[in-house]
């Protein structure tokens, strides 16, 4: 059975990496964008990561141009404008297509998933969001206006923990 673990990736420091290096965290996936109404989601993001990472967690970032041309800069523009806006400290992958043409692997599966409260499909805009399990399993997945530390997300990344 294919998992998240599964997949490679590049770093938005251009580093080849598995995300097999994610195993035995929980983690919440989602596509970001620098100019997005959802933006200031980064910081909900953050307290998210930081309120949870000592107990195995991580939120991990995919920046992704595909909607609206919101995330037109380099991989290098993102990571500084993530470090100076908002203090940015979880994983920023490279940027990537979430749908369509050219999509990357991982959101291909990620997207097949069977999850609530949003089930599979394509992605409908910046700052949707994963839940992906110790194990790898996608957990659930989040509609991008829901914030990174609304109950509903805090509660299941409780019970995955």
């Amino acid at each position: 059975m294919t998992t998240f673990h599964d997949f490679k990736v590049r770093t938005i420091d251009g580093t080849d990496i598995s995300l097999g290096d994610f195993a035995g965290k929980v983690l919440l996936v989602v596509n970001v964008a620098s100019r997005c109404g959802l933006t200031p989601q980064y910081k909900a993001l953050e307290e998210l990561h930081r309120r949870y990472a000592g107990r195995g967690f991580s939120v991990v970032g995919f920046p992704s141009n595909d909607f609206g041309a919101q995330e037109p800069g380099t991989d290098s523009e993102i990571k500084a404008f993530c470090s100076t806006s908002y203090d940015v400290t979880f994983p920023l992958l490279s940027k990537v297509h979430v749908n369509g043409d050219g999509e990357t692997p991982v959101y291909a599966f990620m997207k097949g998933a069977a999850t609530a409260p949003k089930g599979p499909g394509d992605i409908t805009w910046n700052f949707e969001k994963f839940l992906v399990g110790k194990d790898g399993r996608v957990l659930a997945r989040f509609a991008p206006p829901t914030s990174p530390v609304d109950e509903e997300i805090t509660s299941a990344v409780e019970r995955a923990l």
